[in-house]
């Protein structure tokens, strides 16, 4: 697929030569915060000077984490910032989430820090413009050749929530297109998989993706299969049940783990398709680096190839497991480099 142009005006810097600006990157356990420098020439990867990560539920609010992360380093100035966090935006800036432990209101955040500037991205959109530099961080080839086409690239990842969103080549700069697929319906692909949903069902009238194909979705998964079988729930954590499953101790455990990656191979398979992610698929939530043996060895790559004749299509499509870890940063750091001056 050929480069798109983009109509959109030439950037303006909105910052002075080398100034030092917050990144964040706020999930619903974690939040990574960094400060940023462009890179050295456009397009390059933002270099990343200082970094933390830090545990949501020891705060009361992400106010208090940029302070703190502020006040270590005082011979840093920081004047301007940027914020990607799961979510959709409002009118006045503040931003609706079903995963996020506290409210964020940019405005707050702004007078609270004394930034001149501070906007924000959604998360997965932040982790997409992270795509170009994403080799780096592989950590696993699970499907397809070691190189796609040039054309659009889905990120997606489970973690507290299911994100995802598409990065499009095109000139001056790529495009980005933020997604709510996380809230897609769910399909089943097997007997399993229905039982598994009807009972889902039965306690409400919509079931995302992400009921399934996230942290507490694997909890949602064991506990429903656990209820189909007329056995207790014996774990009440998502890491339980992932530990329990690897150790091979536990078969509940284990086939909720197994229905997990299936269900993720196939919800991946349609939105390759449903995007035409030619150029390749990143899997990049936060719980899926350690499951990269168990989705090996799960019908993963199965139920991702498993669309009739568009197969050989999908078998045509990198499909490779990136860390997390400073993506986020590093993506909104350079969506916020890319944005004309609004100012």
């Amino acid at each position: 697929m050929a480069a798109i142009a983009n109509p959109v005006p030439e950037v303006q810097p909105r910052y002075a030569q080398g100034e030092v600006f917050l990144a964040a990157d706020v999930g619903g356990t974690h939040v990574r915060v960094g400060l940023v420098r462009a890179g050295g020439s456009p397009g390059a990867s933002p270099d990343v000077v200082e970094y933390e990560t830090y545990a949501c539920a020891r705060f009361t609010g992400l106010g208090d984490i940029l302070e703190g992360f502020l006040r270590g380093r005082p011979a840093l100035p920081v004047r301007r910032g940027v914020v990607a966090s799961a979510g959709l935006p409002l009118e006045d800036g503040s931003l609706i989430s079903a995963n996020l432990p506290w409210p964020l209101s940019p405005r707050d955040l702004r007078s609270r820090l004394g930034f001149e500037d501070l906007r924000v991205v959604n998360d997965f959109e932040a982790v997409a413009h992270a795509a170009p530099h994403m080799e780096a961080s592989q950590v696993l080839q699970l499907s397809g050749p070691r190189q796609g086409t040039e054309g659009p690239r889905l990120v997606l990842g489970p973690g507290t929530g299911l994100g995802a969103a598409v990065w499009i080549p095109a000139q001056p700069r790529p495009i980005v297109l933020a997604t709510e697929a996380g809230h897609a319906s769910l399909a089943a692909g097997n007997a399993l998989e229905l039982a598994l949903l009807g009972r889902m069902l039965g306690e409400r009238s919509h079931v995302p993706a992400e009921h399934a194909l996230s942290g507490p979705g694997l909890l949602n998964l064991y506990i429903a299969l656990c209820g189909l079988r007329g056995v207790p729930a014996r774990h009440r954590e998502p890491g339980d049940i992932t530990a329990a499953a690897l150790a091979g101790d536990d078969e509940h455990a284990h086939d909720a783990l197994q229905a997990f990656c299936g269900l993720l191979g196939s919800v991946v398979g349609d939105m390759a398709l449903l995007y035409g992610a030619h150029g390749g698929v990143y899997l990049a939530g936060g719980i899926l680096p350690r499951l990269g043996a168990c989705l090996i060895e799960s019908q993963f790559v199965a139920r991702f190839l498993n669309k009739g004749p568009l197969r050989q299509a999908l078998e045509r499509i990198p499909v490779k497991l990136v860390e997390h870890g400073r993506l986020g940063v590093v993506g909104a750091a350079r969506w916020y480099l890319d944005q004309p001056d609004h100012r």
